[in-house]
């Protein structure tokens, strides 16, 4: 038997799939990604289910009936899930691997090319080439280069196959490097985060992937660019205090590494502060990008779906996937 429950979405890009979210009509749906949170919590303390990409300690308090929380997607550290409910379960969403993974391959392929610089002095009206400028250097391809993956999940996994077509090599650092490897792809090499040096100082492009944690916060820092080649390349799709920002900064304005692609940041405007303190936007080697890298059609139909599913299996008892807790 389905049990109708009541269901919160404060998730303004997960609006766009309400269809999708509602298909069936077995639950009732609030759409609340345009109320203030006086108003969400309101409503919060009635309902079972809250479909959010973040939540705060207001809310996490205010959820006296919550039975889940459906995170939208992989990252759940805007959770608090101390504050929350001892039965509340929390459960997350992917399907943005193989949508970053592209994300990946065509910056790597555009700061090699050094497409960002030319491109801007393009639009000031400069026609620099190696035609025109024998200072212009030849970019290589990514034929036979080190793809270096900190973090081997759906992200890094997706990568590594990507990456594999354009024939690169590939390498990685996890968590637990005697695990399994992902199915289908071929390593050139694995190691523990304790190798993190070895790693860093063969690897032409270094993709970060990791999740955000106490033991990943400032993971690469002023210490780690330096043994990095200079030609080495560095895309960072995972949060932006992994990287010390600083230290980032300083390695990139003064040539320590070739360039970046930089996806993820220190603030946002939903926090009220700027993405950084440092202004990256003034140097002609990084490709900047608002945290947009897994924003596909793929990725949140796919969510859209999980979602859906999850809030069934509540209903009716049934199992939950991606279970955080």
């Amino acid at each position: 038997m389905v049990t109708r429950l009541r269901v919160l979405q404060t998730d303004r890009i997960m609006d766009r799939y309400a269809d999708v979210l509602t298909a069936g009509g077995a639950h009732h749906w609030t759409f609340a990604s345009d109320w203030d949170q006086e108003r969400q919590i309101e409503i919060l303390r009635t309902v079972d289910v809250l479909v959010a990409a973040s939540m705060t300690t207001e809310m996490a308090r205010a959820a006296g009936r919550l039975r889940l929380v459906h995170v939208t997607g992989a990252g759940y550290d805007r959770i608090p899930l101390a504050d929350l409910p001892s039965g509340v379960r929390v459960v997350n969403t992917f399907h943005h691997g193989r949508s970053i993974a592209e994300y990946v391959l065509a910056s790597a392929v555009l700061l090699a090319r050094r497409v960002p610089r030319s491109e801007a002095e393009f639009r000031r009206g400069v026609w620099r080439s190696v035609l025109t400028d024998p200072a212009v250097p030849l970019g290589p391809t990514l034929h036979g280069r080190m793809v270096g993956l900190i973090g081997l999940g759906e992200i890094g996994t997706e990568v590594a196959r990507l990456a594999g077509a354009f024939g690169a090599q590939v390498q990685a650092v996890r968590a637990r490097p005697s695990a399994a490897g992902p199915a289908g792809v071929e390593l050139a090499w694995v190691g523990g985060i304790d190798e993190l040096d070895h790693f860093l100082s063969t690897s032409d492009v270094v993709v970060v992937t990791v999740p955000l944690t106490d033991a990943t916060r400032g993971l690469l820092g002023e210490e780690q660019y330096r043994l990095m080649p200079r030609h080495a390349l560095l895309i960072n799709v995972a949060r932006g205090p992994v990287l010390d920002e600083a230290a980032t900064y300083a390695a990139l304005a003064d040539g320590t590494i070739a360039g970046a692609a930089l996806d993820v940041w220190w603030g946002h405007p939903r926090e009220g502060k700027p993405p950084a303190s440092h202004d990256f936007s003034a140097l002609p080697n990084v490709l900047l990008t608002p945290h947009q890298a897994g924003h596909t059609d793929d990725t949140f139909r796919g969510r859209a779906r999980d979602i859906a599913a999850a809030v069934d299996a509540i209903a009716t008892g049934g199992p939950l996937r991606n279970v955080v807790r």
